[in-house]
């Protein structure tokens, strides 16, 4: 089991930066792919960027694409969130996951299904304000 833990959460103004980052415990062999998820009061928890660790391979929802960039640093265990011109629609808990999802090729069609993840963060809030 690996333990994720986010920080980097906060409230700023419309237009605004954050960069969120999740501590994993120890790496997973099992774990080939890490995302950050996102869930607002009543809504859907929502997949917002993935990297797929065996590829090195990015992934963004529509919605973020051009203003968030995920990546890891495989050497500290962290995975990573630069959110830019952040607008009040991103306000939500921010979680960090992951999980396994084989085979590759189904990566781009599959990384935003929350079943492929097996591990979850506690979350970080972050507020947008307009």
């Amino acid at each position: 089991q690996v333990t994720l833990v986010e920080s980097g959460g906060g409230s700023v103004q419309a237009g605004g930066s954050l960069r969120l980052s999740c501590v994993a415990s120890r790496y997973s062999f099992s774990s080939n792919i890490m995302a950050w998820f996102r869930q607002a009061p009543g809504e859907e928890r929502e997949a917002v960027a993935a990297f797929y660790i065996a590829g090195g391979i990015t992934y963004y929802a529509d919605s973020v694409k051009g203003r968030f960039t995920i990546s890891l640093d495989n050497a500290k265990n962290t995975l990573y969130l630069q959110m830019n011109s952040l607008k009040p629609e991103d306000t939500a808990m921010y979680y960090c996951a992951a999980g396994h999802l084989e085979p590759p090729w189904l990566v781009s069609t599959q990384w935003t299904s929350k079943t492929k993840y097996n591990n979850w963060g506690q979350g970080t809030q972050v507020t947008v304000s307009s």
